[in-house]
């Protein structure tokens, strides 16, 4: 069983998170056997970790003989970290950055050495920030410097809450220091972007519903897949533009100790989340636009997914701790360019 606790209000993509204290259910199956996981995730993945669990609940069902009911949040990133620290009941935490595991483990939640506990340093997909416009690009938008032109209008979430946000923040900044601009060439840079920003919502999925339901910008700073989902349920009146440049986004997943171990999950959270590498499971994240780390597979669907230059997080700060504390925390860079309006 997968229980969800979000709606849709305009096609799969547009699910919108309803009220967390419907994670925490408890799911009745009339088996005293049946055992609950709470995946506390970012906000694109909705649709992903519906099917992926679909799929293993089948298996371990089949395999364990024990029946299993997983439930779903989603929000910014950042705003679910803080959750789960709050007490979201989480026994999984799939989010958008190291960083907005790491404050959980910092709060005694996930064991300090969570990074090294999954392959791919508990990464089994990546991603990157594209842009998103109307159909047949009227504004020409083709690169990072385009965004600034006069009369142009992004649409992006709130770097301080939202994974998308943040990483399209490092993406800008990337395009100019990256290419040869000077520090000060960023600084002006963003603080030209973010002037055209009209809103700045909370969470990838919302700035999506401003974009495309509410038709507000010119120009939306998007993950891939989300990307891919908001044009094909746009059914035409939208496109997606590739950058010729864009970060290299690595949303990590991880157990959370303090909460399986006190509810005895562990044995099925550990299952779920190694089930991610799994070759089905692969195949799944590439269906939905993820890309995924087995390379065979990745290299199986590469039509699907157009080489750009991404860079890591390491070639604009010395780790992400840095690049948060230098560009996204209190009294960083966006708060002494961005003056909401």
């Amino acid at each position: 069983m997968v229980i969800s606790n979000s709606h849709n209000v305009r096609g799969p993509f547009m699910a919108i998170r309803t009220t967390r204290l419907f994670a925490l259910l408890c799911v009745t199956t009339g088996s005293a056997q049946t055992v609950t996981l709470l995946n506390v995730s970012y906000d694109p993945t909705r649709e992903l970790w519906r099917d992926l669990n679909e799929h293993f609940i089948a298996r371990y069902e089949k395999e364990k003989g024990v029946k299993l009911a997983i439930n779903q949040s989603h929000g910014g990133s950042s705003t679910q970290a803080r959750a789960v620290i709050d007490g979201l009941d989480a026994d999984v935490v799939t989010l958008a950055s190291y960083l907005d595991i790491d404050a959980i483990s910092k709060a005694g939640l996930i064991k300090s050495d969570w990074i090294n506990r999954f392959p791919q340093r508990s990464l089994p997909y990546y991603s990157t920030i594209v842009f998103v416009v109307r159909k047949g690009n009227p504004k020409g938008i083709k690169d990072w410097p385009d965004l600034v032109k006069p009369g142009v209008e992004v649409i992006t979430p709130n770097p301080k809450t939202s994974g998308n946000g943040y990483l399209s923040f490092f993406s800008a900044w990337g395009s100019v220091v990256l290419r040869g601009g000077s520090r000060q060439d960023a600084i002006d840079y963003v603080t030209k972007l973010y002037k055209q920003v009209p809103v700045l919502d909370s969470g990838a999925r919302g700035a999506t519903t401003t974009f495309a339901q509410k038709k507000i910008g010119d120009v939306h700073l998007a993950w891939e897949n989300e990307a891919q989902l908001e044009v094909r349920e746009a059914k035409g009146e939208l496109d997606i533009v590739y950058p010729p440049i864009s970060i290299r986004a690595e949303p990590h997943v991880a157990i959370v100790d303090e909460n399986v171990d006190r509810k005895k999950t562990r044995d099925a959270a550990e299952a779920y989340l190694n089930f991610a590498y799994s070759d089905e499971a692969q195949e799944i994240i590439a269906k939905h636009f993820y890309r995924p780390v087995n390379e065979t597979i990745l290299k199986n669907n590469a039509s699907q997914f157009p080489e750009i230059r991404m860079f890591a997080i390491t070639e604009i700060a010395k780790d992400i701790p840095d690049a948060h504390k230098q560009f996204i925390a209190e009294g960083g860079v966006f708060d002494s360019i961005y003056k909401p309006k």
